[in-house]
């Protein structure tokens, strides 16, 4: 009879701890979720304020050499006005692939994005091959 008490009581103590487990990996996980959430959010707003700033700064800058061409152009109009529309259009086109060829540099870099959302999950593996429960924050 004894043996019956310790079976039952071994076995809620399974469960138990089964469900403890089973909280904590819930638990994790909607840390983690969260996490992912919040950097999703970051880098959006990172990329429209990237694209609004650059937007403008495109609008202003271009805006500007234009006129600062066809000042020049005005300017050296009786003497030498082939030779400032070449040399403006040299600088404009050189412009342009620089620009063109540091666009496709950051292209190809990649993006941040859920880097700490990795490496959390990296740890929580680590310490959980290891045999420990993960910390949850």
């Amino acid at each position: 009879m004894g043996d019956e008490g310790s079976t039952a009581s071994g076995q809620r103590g399974l469960f138990a701890s089964a469900k403890g487990l089973l909280g904590t990996g819930v638990t994790l996980l909607h840390n983690r979720l969260e996490l992912l959430g919040v950097e999703l959010a970051e880098e959006r707003v990172r990329l429209v304020s990237m694209l609004a700033y650059g937007g403008a700064a495109f609008l202003c800058i271009s805006a500007g050499l234009i006129f600062l061409a066809i000042f020049f152009t005005v300017l050296l109009w009786d003497s030498n006005r082939l030779l400032a529309l070449g040399v403006f259009s040299a600088l404009f086109i050189g412009a342009g692939l620089a620009s063109l060829m540091l666009a496709m540099s950051l292209a190809r870099s990649g993006s941040k994005l859920f880097s700490a959302s990795l490496a959390e999950l990296r740890k929580d593996t680590e310490v959980l091959a290891k045999g420990g429960a993960p910390k949850s924050q």
